[in-house]
C-alpha cells in the first residue's frame, strides 16, 4: 500500500498528497476500511516532512475521506458529514417558534400558478411506456430549448437545482481543485465543494455581477470551475448585466480548462433577462435552470443545458439511480409553461415581487439604509452586529438567515439575510424594525410606525 501511494504522488505538497489518496480512494483502490501507513512511514517514503504528510491527512479527514483512531491508526472512510456541520443547516435555528419567518429563500405560495388544472389535463396521459424511454419528454425539451439563453448541445432534466449542481460538481470537480465561487453565495454549493474536498476560492460581485478584474486574480489559483448565479443572486439579488458578461467571458477565454457552472435558481420570476455566458463560452458553460421558486417547489424539477460531455455523463449516472426525474411532473410543467393561464399567473408573481423589492428599498432608505436586493425575492441588509441584529428582530416576532454561513471569504461587515418577497404590506413598519435591528440611527420626524401584525408575511 506504501508503495501505491507513493507512486500515485507526482505533487509533493500536502495538496498533492491529499489529492493523490483521494483519487485512489475514490476508484477503490483504498477501499473504505483500509488502514493507512502512518505520517512518519508515508513522509519517509516520500522524502518530505512529516508535516506536510500531517497537513495532508487533516485535508483528508476534514473532507470525510479518513479518520484518524488514536493508536488503532487512520483508516479509510466513505465521506459522511453530519447535517449540523453544513451551512445549510444553520441557515435557521427554529424558524417555527417566530410568527415571521423571513429566513427561508421560498416563494410566495400564493404567487405560484394553480396545479389542479395542469393535474386535470394529463391526468390520462401515459408518459412512460418504456424504462428506456428518453429522460425528458420530447415537448418539454422543445419548448426549454426556445427559452434557453443560448443553444445547448443537450438538455436533461433532474430533481431541482440542488439535485443538478450536486450532480455537475460530481463530474467537473475533484479533491484538491479549486473552484472560483461568488462572495457571498448560496450555503449548500459551498457545503457540495466541501463534500468533494474542493478549495472554495472567493470573488467579489458588484452590482453587475462578478468583478472581472477580481475573476482574473482569482484565475492564477488554476481552478477547475466557475460557480455563478446569473440573475437573483443568492443573497443578494445581484442580476448579471450582459456587458459584465461578455466582459467575464473575455477573461475566461484564456482559461479552456475552466468549466463554468451557471445556477439560475430564480427562474421566470426574476425580472432580469435570461442571459448566460454559454452565448460566448458554449463548449464549457454548464447552464441550470430551476422552475421551483416560479413553478411551485414541489415540483422538484431543473433543466441542465451545456456540452454533451458533461451532460450525458449525467444522465448516464442517473440511470443507476432514478432513471428519469417524474414524466408526470414534467409533463405538469410542460402546461404550466404553455398554458396562457399559467403564463400571466407568473408573469403577475414577477411583478409582484419586484413591487414588494421597491417598497422595502425604499422604506429602507428613508432610514439611511442600503440593502441589496435588485431582483429576485431575497434582501441582503448590512448590519452592525449580526447576533445582536438577528435577537433584536427576534424580539419582533421576525427570523432572519444569518449572514455568515453565505460568506465563503470576509466581506468587510456583518449581514443578514431577508426573504423579503414573503412581505405582503407594512412595509414601513418592517423598514423601521430592521433599521433598528441594524443599528441605523432613529429618524428624527416623520409620522410614528405601527408595531406589526401578528400572523402577517
Amino acid at each position: 500500500m506504501l508503495q501505491l501511494i507513493a507512486e500515485a504522488v507526482n505533487d509533493r505538497t500536502a495538496r498533492g498528497i491529499a489529492t493523490a489518496v483521494s483519487r485512489l480512494v475514490r476508484d477503490g483502490t483504498l477501499p473504505a476500511g483500509t488502514r493507512l501507513p502512518t505520517v512518519r512511514v508515508v513522509a519517509r517514503e516520500l522524502g518530505i516532512s512529516p508535516t506536510t504528510v500531517s497537513e495532508a491527512w487533516r485535508s483528508l479527514a476534514g473532507a470525510g475521506a479518513i479518520q484518524t483512531r488514536g493508536r488503532s491508526g487512520t483508516f479509510v472512510l466513505a465521506p459522511t458529514r453530519p447535517r449540523h456541520r453544513m451551512r445549510y443547516a444553520r441557515l435557521t435555528a427554529s424558524p417555527a417558534t417566530l410568527p415571521h419567518d423571513l429566513s427561508t429563500g421560498v416563494p410566495d405560495h400564493d404567487l405560484l400558478p394553480d396545479l389542479a388544472p395542469a393535474l386535470r389535463r394529463i391526468g390520462d396521459t401515459r408518459l412512460t411506456p418504456s424504462y428506456l424511454e428518453e429522460p425528458v419528454l420530447p415537448r418539454l425539451e422543445e419548448v426549454l430549448r426556445e427559452r434557453w439563453p443560448y443553444p445547448p448541445e443537450r438538455l436533461t432534466v433532474v430533481d431541482g437545482a440542488l439535485d443538478a449542481l450536486d450532480r455537475i460538481v460530481a463530474r467537473t470537480v475533484h479533491f484538491g481543485d479549486h473552484v472560483l465561487v461568488e462572495n457571498p453565495t448560496f450555503p449548500p454549493m459551498l457545503d457540495l465543494l466541501e463534500s468533494v474536498g474542493a478549495v472554495p476560492v472567493p470573488v467579489p460581485l458588484d452590482d453587475e455581477g462578478l468583478d472581472p478584474t477580481a475573476l482574473a486574480a482569482a484565475l492564477t489559483h488554476e481552478p477547475t470551475a466557475l460557480v455563478l448565479q446569473p440573475r437573483a443572486q443568492n443573497p443578494t439579488g445581484i442580476s448579471m448585466s450582459a456587458a459584465r458578461a461578455a466582459a467575464l467571458a473575455t477573461v475566461l477565454r484564456a482559461h479552456p480548462g475552466l468549466t463554468v457552472i451557471e445556477d439560475d435558481h430564480a427562474g421566470d420570476i426574476a425580472s432580469a433577462p435570461a442571459l448566460s455566458l454559454g452565448e460566448w463560452l458554449p463548449d464549457r458553460v454548464v447552464h441550470v435552470r430551476s422552475f421551483s421558486k416560479s413553478h411551485g417547489p414541489d415540483l422538484r424539477l431543473a433543466a441542465i443545458g451545456g456540452p454533451a460531455q458533461v451532460v450525458t455523463a449525467v444522465a448516464d449516472r442517473r440511470l443507476l439511480g432514478p432513471g428519469w426525474s417524474s414524466r408526470v411532473l414534467q409533463g405538469v410543467l410542460l402546461d404550466l409553461l404553455t398554458d396562457p393561464d399559467a403564463v400571466r399567473a407568473v408573469a403577475a408573481a414577477r411583478a409582484e415581487y419586484a413591487r414588494r423589492r421597491v417598497r422595502l428599498l425604499t422604506a429602507l432608505a428613508g432610514y439611511g439604509v442600503r440593502a441589496s436586493a435588485a431582483d429576485g425575492i431575497n434582501m441582503w441588509l448590512p448590519v452592525h452586529d449580526q447576533q445582536v441584529a438577528m435577537l433584536a428582530l427576534a424580539g419582533h416576532g421576525i427570523a432572519v438567515a444569518p449572514g455568515t454561513p453565505f460568506e465563503v471569504g470576509p466581506l468587510g461587515g456583518d449581514h443578514v439575510r431577508v426573504t423579503l418577497g414573503l412581505v405582503r404590506d407594512g412595509f414601513d413598519e418592517l423598514a423601521a424594525v430592521l433599521a433598528a435591528a441594524a443599528g441605523a440611527p432613529r429618524r428624527a420626524s416623520g409620522r410614528r410606525t405601527r408595531a406589526l401584525r401578528r400572523g402577517g408575511r
